[in-house]
């Protein structure tokens, strides 16, 4: 599917818990997350800290919309 929407020139970031699966699928643009239970957070964190790991993940994400590329790439956030 992400080549599908990426042939129309619409960039695909996965948030992927595991990466290899993202590139064998063919992601261009792939941003680990957290963890599979939790991908975009911790529970152990207070509010305060996981609100600020989401919003680093998705700013992230947001970036690598931004970001050409012409192979498969991998945006870390840590």
């Amino acid at each position: 599917m992400v080549k599908a929407i990426e042939a129309y020139g619409i960039p695909v970031v996965h948030i992927a818990t595991v990466v290899p699966i993202s590139q064998t699928v063919g992601a261009n643009r792939i941003v680990p997350a957290v963890a599979i239970p939790h991908p975009l957070g911790n529970p152990a964190l207070t509010h305060e800290e996981e609100k600020a790991l989401r919003r680093k993940i998705v700013e992230r994400a947001l970036e690598a919309l931004e970001t050409p590329v012409d192979e498969q790439t991998v945006f870390e956030w840590k």
